[in-house]
């Protein structure tokens, strides 16, 4: 290591008061000591950080090293130099390193719907632990998935009754694309060789996922991707659609962009087109009025097969249990994951039609061949989908999808309450979900909107950013205090940030 740079760094400490109990007993307090380079100064950082009190260092005898591991989609040396730790977790709220109870705006990750360790999920969880803890799916199976399976189809778009589990949202992606070229091979067109995915889309990190996906930061730093790949225009458009409520009204017509496809590369070419229904990670877009009817349109018109990346949207966030259901448009292929298991344990799934199945069913050579070459070792694990059959229950027994739908207005007017405070240039809800999105700083984009969560967690809120979109997406067992408690943070906050 560079000797100038080797002197920049600096220890930082936080306390974990006694008596959290963490992975391997009960800690009764423990000091959080890591070498992290000094993180960029950030707007009014003293406000933004939450140390706690040097007294409590006496407190400390244990040490948590921060080092080894390489956390995802984060600034390592900028989080290492002050941490910020999840303890515990119960219903709408975790429990931070330092004792405080932080309201959980964002479902963890888009996921958590029902609520954080919810006792049927935890219990199935458990006992299916205790029962078989693991079980190959290739040429075996066990109970738990059939069940999680038949669950789960009763709840997709009519038609839609045949899933194929993976591991998360990225798998199924790559899953779902897979399926796609081979079943038109199968079918005896093979030249369908080409994926159409969508500007400003987020499809997971597989290779798949970021060659279809169209988010610059995913896909800058690995090379070629797959070939054969090309893109629809994105939807968003600030300067007709800007404060919609609801999908927006103008927009359509981006739709045609896959006729201007299918000319330059030809029909017989492409195999499938892949878009979320509403795009989340890139900032909360809705699809305009009509536009995915017209995509169903064009695609059924050419033969190409139409996947929703549902990975977000399913299970409720859209008020219906998947967008599809709630934009009245039913695709050939719905890849799911998060919610699923209320993501309790990982896993992810690949709905299709159930004539997409049976075409491999009937092509698939003798009885004793098997039909599709692809799966993975957990696919189906017993832990997950004892998970996703307690959490799809849980959804039904509790009518969290109806309750969506019922605090939606509530939700919508909260939101749509902050236009007109400093930098907010745009407002988008459905279901239970927003983006607010706020005017970039010159020459710094994203720092506005972080500094935005920085504050909103110095003040016991969880959200979430994604360049200088705030996004928030709840747990469906939010109470209207508890929208108001969200929404009154982030105003305070907007009041105040340079």
């Amino acid at each position: 290591m560079p000797g100038a740079l080797r002197k920049s760094w600096r220890k930082s400490r936080l306390q974990i008061p006694a008596g959290y109990r963490l992975p391997g007993g009960t800690i009764m307090s423990a000091r959080i000591t890591a070498f992290a380079p000094p993180r960029p100064r950030l707007i009014d950082e003293d406000a933004a950080m939450n140390m706690p009190d040097e007294k409590a260092l006496r407190h400390l005898n244990v040490s948590l090293n921060l080092d080894a591991l390489w956390i995802p989609f984060t600034a390592n040396r900028q989080f290492k130099a002050a941490p910020r730790l999840l303890v515990s977790a119960k219903d709408m709220h975790y429990q931070t390193h330092d004792g405080r109870k932080v309201l959980d705006g964002i479902a963890g990750l888009w996921a958590v719907n029902a609520g954080h360790c919810r006792a049927p999920i935890v219990e199935a969880i458990q006992k299916q632990a205790a029962t078989m803890d693991y079980a190959t799916g290739f040429q075996m199976h066990h109970p738990a998935a059939f069940e999680a399976a038949e669950k789960l189809v009763s709840i997709t778009p009519q038609g839609m009754n045949r899933v194929f589990f993976t591991n998360s949202g990225s798998e199924a992606v790559d899953t779902a694309l897979k399926i796609a070229l081979a079943y038109h091979r199968i079918r005896g067109e093979g030249t369908r060789r080409m994926l159409i995915g969508r500007e400003r889309g987020y499809h997971g990190v597989g290779f798949g996922g970021i060659s279809v996906g169209g988010m610059v930061g995913n896909r800058k730093t690995f090379g070629n991707m797959l070939g054969s790949v090309d893109h629809l225009r994105h939807t968003h458009d600030l300067a007709r659609n800007a404060f919609s409520r609801g999908v927006p009204e103008y927009g359509a017509e981006l739709a045609d962009d896959l006729e201007r496809l299918v000319q330059l590369h030809d029909a017989s070419n492409i195999a499938a087109v892949i878009v979320e229904p509403v795009a989340g990670s890139t900032g909360v877009l809705l699809p305009p009025k009509g536009y995915l009817q017209k995509l169903r349109t064009i695609c059924d018109k050419y033969g190409i097969l139409l996947i929703f990346d549902e990975v977000i949207t399913g299970f409720g966030r859209t008020g219906k249990a998947f967008a599809a259901q709630t934009f009245g448009v039913t695709p050939d292929i719905i890849t799911c994951a998060k919610a699923l298991t209320n993501a309790a344990v990982p896993m992810g799934g690949v709905v299709v039609k159930q004539g997409i199945y049976d075409t491999f069913m009937d092509k698939g050579g003798p009885d004793s061949a098997i039909e599709f070459f692809h799966g993975y070792t957990y696919s189906g694990h017993p832990l997950a989908a004892a998970a996703a059959c307690a959490s799809l229950d849980l959804f039904k027994e509790e009518k969290l999808f109806e309750r969506v739908a019922e605090l939606a207005p509530y939700w919508e007017d909260a939101a749509h309450s902050l236009r007109g405070l400093p930098h907010v240039i745009d407002i988008r809800t459905i279901g239970l979900v927003v983006g607010i999105e706020l005017q970039p700083l010159a020459d710094k984009p994203g720092v506005r909107a972080f500094e935005a969560f920085l504050r909103a967690y110095n003040k016991n809120v969880l959200i979430r950013t994604t360049g200088d979109t705030i996004a928030m997406s709840p747990p469906f067992i939010i109470e209207k205090a508890q929208i108001d408690q969200l929404f009154d943070t982030v105003r305070d906050i907007l009041k105040t940030l340079p």
